[in-house]
């Protein structure tokens, strides 16, 4: 069983809305081409020097799906849903919130991170 998360660099003026508009577009076949966000790259360098996505793939690794899909404005993970995907869900936290990140839970329509809050999720009509 595993869950999906979209992790998004988004301006700060964004409101929850527009998260979820972001998100939409990152997750379906069509991706927004220019210059690399940096938040995004060094979020997914530190996310992958502790989680590798590339082979030699670990068993224990918390990734559904891997590599991780990467675009110039987001990462898509695919979680386990077990204590291993638990780890890596405090560690995407914790980085999203160092690099000004927010994040996008799809299955609950949770935005998290807008403003600095990673402890109570915006709701939807923020």
């Amino acid at each position: 069983m595993s869950f999906y998360l979209v992790v998004l660099a988004v301006e700060p003026s964004a409101t929850a809305h527009d998260v979820r508009q972001m998100a939409d577009h990152c997750t379906g076949t069509e991706h927004r081409d220019g210059e690399l966000d940096q938040r995004i790259v060094s979020f997914y360098e530190e996310l992958r020097a502790r989680f590798p996505d590339h082979p030699p793939y670990d068993p224990e690794s918390p990734w559904m799906s891997a590599p991780l899909a990467v675009g110039i404005d987001h990462v898509s993970l695919t979680i386990s849903y077990s204590p291993r995907g638990e780890a890596a869900v405090d560690v995407v936290l914790d980085l999203a919130e160092r690099y000004g990140l927010v994040i996008h839970d799809p299955q609950f329509d949770e935005v998290f991170g807008l403003r600095g809050d990673y402890e109570v999720p915006v709701g939807p009509s923020d």
